[in-house]
């Protein structure tokens, strides 16, 4: 063979070999992708710390438009739909939070709905949450509010799915339940500090808190856990003893000799940077949601007008005092995080929007029909967890969201990566 045809045979094997190199990327990513040309642009992939990724469906057209909207700005408006579920219709809701059951008169409540300024949030999709988290296991970790959540997201996907409750200990404070028709994991962990600690008791007047090592109730389990939910803050006004390295640290609001009052906000830092550090390292995803207010207001505790409002605040109502600070710190250590982290990590940001549904707490009507004797001088009230159903139902459509945008993030990254890994190949080969 000449010279020349040995160049002829040299550029045809070239070609035949770009040609193969330039499919077998793609056909890869088409078994591991259902849908991998995303139409999702760069500007989506940005990280916001109270960013989504909201699809907008259009009834004349297949195709669905990304935006990327900041659900933290906007305001609540009527919705005649309603809640998805009811009082009866789920049995995870604690008495305390069963509104409709303990015979709370007004229903209004129960008929607003979240519109941010630039989207709209869709109503909970309980099918594509199951489907997004299929084969995974979902925990949440904290006090009674990450419960809170925890028991309105059962009661959403019991719309479709049965949950089966596998486990229970300790009064319902640790449970798990399993949706079968997905392969879904779901769970709950009490850890009011998030860090290790004892909380007090008839013998112990104060709490314990160790704010450099997390509480194992949570930290044993951590690697079986594909997402999880952090929730905390009121704890952290209780009178407590703190310690750091073995060593007191200081204390807040008791009576113990020889230990220096240093208040709770820089122990609430330190213990969700320990968390935060905790939880990066492994490939899981975890979200904090932030500090939830309540709405006594500078009522008492058992006051008969303690929080009996039924709309929330109209624009204009701001965080202030300690809303404003307990997540202005909550951001401030999720930022922080982000840049040392190898998970996906993100604040599920809703004190903003839940300052203002002051109607959403169930006031007296934490106890069973409180006024079927008449109506008493004193009772008591709950004006700092959540009605269910209620606002914190809007928690889990944002946090829906949230998961559906890192789904679409990595289709989008994998398929930037193969085509980098494309070009690399061709200038080898050329």
């Amino acid at each position: 063979m000449g010279f020349k045809e040995q160049q002829i045979c040299l550029t045809q094997r070239k070609i035949s070999v770009l040609i193969v190199l330039a499919f077998i990327p793609a056909a890869m990513f088409r078994l591991c992708f259902n849908n991998p040309f995303s139409t999702i642009d760069d500007t989506t992939l940005q990280d916001s710390k109270a960013h989504v990724l909201i699809t907008n469906y259009s009834s004349s057209s297949t195709q669905e438009k990304e935006t990327l909207c900041d659900y933290t700005k906007g305001k609540w408006i009527k919705d005649e739909m309603g809640p998805l579920y009811n009082g009866s219709s789920c049995g995870t809701i604690k008495e305390g939070q069963n509104c409709l059951r303990h015979g709370r008169p007004d229903s209004g409540y129960l008929y607003w709905k979240w519109k941010p300024n630039q989207c709209d949030i869709p109503r909970f999709n309980a099918n594509r949450f199951l489907d997004l988290m299929r084969d995974k296991h979902l925990a949440f970790v904290g006090d009674s509010m990450a419960r809170n959540q925890l028991e309105s997201l059962i009661c959403l996907l019991s719309t479709v799915s049965s949950p089966h409750l596998v486990y229970s200990y300790e009064e319902n404070r640790f449970r798990r339940w399993r949706f079968e028709s997905h392969n879904v994991t779901v769970s709950v962990y009490w850890s009011p500090f998030l860090v290790a600690g004892l909380e007090k008791s008839g013998k112990l007047d104060h709490n314990i808190l160790h704010v450099d090592r997390v509480d194992e109730r949570w930290g044993k389990d951590l690697e079986r856990f594909d997402t999880v939910i952090i929730s905390v803050g009121h704890w952290f006004l209780h009178p407590a003893v703190y310690y750091e390295s073995g060593s007191v640290l200081g204390c807040h609001s008791c009576e113990a000799s020889n230990c220096t009052e240093i208040g709770f906000f820089d122990v609430f830092r330190k213990a969700i940077r320990t968390t935060l550090k905790a939880v990066s390292g492994t490939h899981r995803e975890v979200l904090l949601t932030t500090f939830s207010p309540s709405h006594f207001e500078g009522r008492t505790w058992d006051s008969l007008d303690a929080c009996n409002m039924t709309e929330p605040y109209e624009d204009g109502k701001v965080l202030e005092g300690l809303d404003l600070e307990m997540r202005r710190i909550e951001m401030e250590e999720v930022t922080a995080a982000k840049e040392a982290a190898e998970v996906r990590l993100e604040a599920l940001d809703v004190t903003e929007i839940s300052v203002l549904r002051r109607d959403g707490h169930p006031g007296p009507y934490m106890n069973e029909f409180p006024f079927k004797n008449g109506v008493p001088k004193r009772v008591r009230n709950d004006c700092l967890h959540w009605c269910l159903p209620g606002p914190v139902d809007t928690w889990n459509e944002i946090m829906i969201e949230m998961l559906r945008r890192w789904r679409n993030w990595n289709n989008a990254e994998t398929y930037k990566l193969i085509s980098c890994i494309q070009q690399v190949i061709f200038s080898l080969v050329i």
